[in-house]
């Protein structure tokens, strides 16, 4: 049976379609994907992504271990900074993509996980904790809800703290609201200004009425998970399970940037360098569709002669271009911006070509 979020109520009251995901019972939509969509483009929206996990690491020996643990170089960060990272198996592959917030530098940090992921990756971290580490599983504390758009930290900022509206990207701010513990994070999954705000769970319906308040010309709506997915393709944002899983190699998806090989030892380089240098068998690219028609994930993809060589891992009807765009994974000769390449719906070959992610520019 699905968990509810503290936020189920109002998804009720709101009239929101409601689907199982990740073991949750969560609103795929209100008014409408596409008005949804264009609201957090140009305005404002809110999503409850409570069902996110929170896994904190306390302790003096907390930055070795995530050092040990993650791909991205965690010391970078400062107090009060975010970071996008990945959990690496042994073989190169991928346990989870998950964001690291400083909230103590080599102390205290709050790690957000795949909702899917989350009682893996508590099993995958304690299998190789530090002795001097403390892992806390906070996936029952915390509700989140992400705000999102060009109005998205004015709004915040009128609504629950002036100080959230001057922060800049992958930046965290721990403050109480109305007595409970809140931080917020300048980090998001959609391209667009705003952040992620996390608050003890009895807080979270308050803070949603007051974030749906309007204040002046800003006026957020309630978006749902359908809105979410297509915000993300346009931006070619990676999902877990999409486009990166247990026995893919990160570098592929093109996460080359979060991979800091060359300044630290952690599970999986080797493997993960080794099966770069014998090639990859795959590289991820962003497609658009010449016809009117919607990529869907796992559909096979070919070259124009009709040799397979790939397949779409996430795709959509985009809302801001008016078009199918999806992601895939395809042969690297087929990988080159602009090559024709065709993808099957429905048993019949539909023309695509090959474009630079995101599709959209921010």
């Amino acid at each position: 049976m699905e968990k509810k979020t503290y936020l189920y109520d109002e998804h009720i009251l709101a009239g929101a379609k409601l689907v199982p995901f990740a073991g949750w019972l969560l609103p795929i939509q209100y008014n409408g994907l596409q008005e949804e969509h264009l609201c957090v483009r140009n305005k404002a929206g809110l999503f409850d992504v409570s069902h996110m996990g929170e896994i904190r690491i306390k302790g003096p020996g907390s930055l070795e271990f995530l050092e040990s643990v993650t791909t991205n170089k965690v010391s970078t960060l400062k107090e009060n900074q975010a970071q996008y990272n990945l959990l690496p198996n042994f073989e190169g592959g991928i346990v989870d993509d998950i964001y690291i917030y400083c909230l103590k530098p080599q102390e205290d940090y709050l790690i957000c996980v795949n909702a899917a992921n989350d009682e893996k990756d508590w099993k995958w971290l304690n299998q190789h904790n530090h002795p001097q580490c403390e892992l806390i599983w906070e996936s029952s504390l915390w509700s989140q809800i992400a705000v999102q758009g060009p109005q998205a930290k004015d709004l915040i900022g009128h609504s629950i703290h002036p100080h959230i509206s001057s922060l800049k990207k992958n930046e965290v701010f721990s403050f109480d609201w109305k007595g409970f513990k809140t931080i917020f994070a300048s980090s998001g999954y959609t391209g667009e200004e705003g952040g992620e705000i996390f608050i003890e769970n009895n807080g979270v319906v308050e803070l949603w009425k007051t974030l749906l308040k309007p204040y002046d010309t800003l006026q957020a709506q309630p978006c749902g998970l359908g809105a979410r997915d297509t915000l993300r393709t346009e931006m070619g944002y990676p999902l877990y399970g999409n486009e990166l899983n247990d026995s893919l190699n990160p570098l592929a998806a093109g996460l080359s940037w979060v991979i800091k090989s060359n300044e630290k030892d952690f599970i999986g380089k080797d493997k993960i360098l080794e099966n770069k240098q014998k090639g990859l068998s795959f590289l991820l690219i962003g497609l658009e569709m010449a016809e009117k028609t919607i990529p869907r994930s796992g559909y096979e993809v070919f070259s124009i002669t009709n040799e397979k060589i790939g397949w779409v891992t996430s795709g959509t009807f985009s809302p801001s271009l008016q078009k199918g765009i999806a992601m895939a994974y395809v042969a690297p000769p087929f990988a080159t911006i602009n090559q024709e390449i065709l993808v099957s719906i429905r048993n019949k070959k539909h023309m695509a070509k090959v474009v630079k992610r995101p599709f959209i520019k921010k």
